[in-house]
Parts: C-alpha cells; sequence; structure tokens
C-alpha cells in the first residue's frame, strides 16, 4: 500500500514497517541551481583546506524541518501532515544568493549561500509543517527559521587560526549571482549516511496549491 507513496521507487526494496529510517522535509532544488553552487564550490575549494567538508552540491537542499529517526511505518502519517500544511500555499518564487557563515567570520562552522525572495510564504510554508506534525510527537522549533543552503562545515579540530582563515577567504570571495528557485514541491526526504556522504532519496512530494 505505501508504496503508492513513493514515484519512481517502484521495484525497489522499501524498508520493514518496524524500521528506522532517517529523515527530513526540504525543498529540492532545480538542476541550474545546484550548477551554480557547484561552480562556486569549486572556486572555494581550490584554497585546500583540509579542515574544510564540502558538501555535495547534488545533494543540498532547501531544510524545512529535520524528523531525525523514525519508523518506517510512520512515513504515511507524516505524508498526510505535509499534505494539510501545503493547503493554501501557492508555488511562490524564491532566489538563491550571498554568502555567509554561522555563527561568524572569525570562527566560523558552517558556510552557507542565502535565499530571498517571496520568504513571507517560506516562512509560512515552514510554520505550517512544524504545526502539522507537532501533533504526531514532533517538537516545534524553538529556534528563529533561518533560512539558507548549507555548503560546507569545518570539522571540530579545525584550529582558531585556520577557522579565521576560511573566514577570511570567505569575505575576499564575491557570490554576486542570483540563481531563481521556483519552489512547486514540498518532499519528505530519506537521508542514508555512507561512507562517501549521505544518500538521499525522495520519499513523497507534495505539490503547492489552494
Amino acid at each position: 500500500m505505501l508504496k503508492n507513496c513513493y514515484p519512481g521507487l517502484e521495484g525497489v526494496k522499501l524498508p520493514h514497517d518496524t524500521e528506522q529510517i532517517r529523515s527530513f522535509i526540504a525543498i529540492e532544488l532545480p538542476q541550474n541551481v545546484k550548477n551554480g553552487l557547484a561552480k562556486l564550490i569549486s572556486e572555494l575549494a581550490r584554497a585546500e583546506h583540509p579542515f574544510v567538508k564540502w558538501v555535495n552540491p547534488e545533494s543540498v537542499h532547501l531544510t524545512l524541518k529535520f524528523l531525525g529517526n523514525i519508523p518506517f511505518k510512520q512515513v504515511a502519517e507524516i505524508s498526510k501532515a505535509i499534505e494539510e500544511a501545503a493547503q493554501g500555499i501557492l508555488p511562490f518564487h524564491l532566489e538563491v544568493s550571498g554568502l555567509g557563515v554561522f555563527p561568524n567570520l572569525k570562527q566560523p562552522r558552517v558556510l552557507w549561500v542565502g535565499i530571498k525572495g517571496e520568504i513571507d510564504n517560506l516562512l509560512k510554508l515552514q510554520q505550517n509543517v512544524d504545526s502539522a506534525l507537532a501533533p504526531l510527537g514532533f517538537a516545534e522549533e524553538k529556534r528563529p527559521f533561518t533560512p539558507h543552503l548549507t555548503l560546507a562545515r569545518l570539522r571540530e579540530r579545525a584550529s582558531p587560526a585556520e577557522r579565521k582563515s576560511f573566514g577570511e577567504l570567505v569575505m575576499s570571495t564575491s557570490f554576486e549571482s542570483s540563481y531563481p528557485l521556483e519552489v512547486e514541491t514540498v518532499s519528505l526526504m530519506r537521508s542514508q549516511l555512507a561512507p562517501e556522504g549521505a544518500i538521499y532519496t525522495r520519499l513523497f512530494a507534495v505539490k503547492l496549491h489552494e
């Protein structure tokens, strides 16, 4: 019965109902955005900082809510909650632009690119998702939602001097390109950790509509 939730996964062996899967809810990116991020990562990676772990640009996505490990049997009710969250929200326009770090340029831990455009619609969608999942046992986010796309993480062993050096690289890098992102669907994703990096699979997708 649940196979109907997974377009494109016909014939793929699905997990057992009690199996735990790592999952999250996200907006997937079109290929032109991934190509632009790949170009930016290639430029920054030329500096060869061994303490930086770069994200595969093909795997970058805009996360709305991280769910963690869930039993596979819960996918159906989570999918229904996402459908409820999407009701009344029309497709909207965002742009990928701007470069920054968390928490600051002197001691960066995460490198990201920003999101602008119809942010109010994005915030409404994220809040709807948060509220719809609360009855299923997923705690609502206490921190403000800051939309961004993660490009790299600095390893814990990076020294203060190395972090400062990376911050200076970010400051000196110009990223004035702006890539359009038309948000038309919301996806429930599975994340499988592997030595070469996380492998993401779409389990369910909901189209935005009135």
